[in-house]
């Protein structure tokens, strides 16, 4: 038989202690490369990198909100010239209606006067003829 695969309870305790002696040494490497000055230079230069993309993240933002308030002052300055320049249109309009109500009662009052002269005139008329046949 192979001797390698006939171990004793001695040789597995001393082989379990070397791997938890060399998982102890890999922690130990580990801790101290992550302290090292490399590293923490390394861990500065990525959170210089995140900051520095934050804010160009956070400045398009702002520019992009500034067009937004940009266009939307725009928006409602034309909104309010068109709302102005609806209502002058009314209101001209409505002066127009008014004025040509002016002139078509003035138009019939005058016409109405007129009918009303020619009326009496021929009334008159007929007295007359009345009174000179008498």
């Amino acid at each position: 038989m192979d001797r390698s695969k006939q171990t004793g309870f001695a040789d597995r305790l001393s082989a379990a202690a070397e791997a938890r002696k060399a998982l102890l040494e890999r922690a130990a490497r580990a801790r101290a490369a992550a302290e090292s000055p490399e590293a923490v230079e390394r861990r500065a230069a990525r959170e210089a990198i995140a900051a520095a993309r934050a804010a160009r993240i956070a400045e398009r933002k702002a520019a992009r909100l500034a067009e937004q308030a940009r266009q939307a002052a725009a928006l409602a300055a034309a909104q309010a010239a068109e709302a102005a320049a609806r209502e002058a249109a009314l209101r001209a309009e409505k002066e127009s209606a008014d004025i040509a109500f002016a002139e078509r009662a003035a138009r019939e009052a005058a016409e109405e006067a007129a009918k009303q002269a020619a009326r009496d005139a021929r009334y008159a008329a007929r007295k007359a003829r009345k009174r000179k046949g008498r």
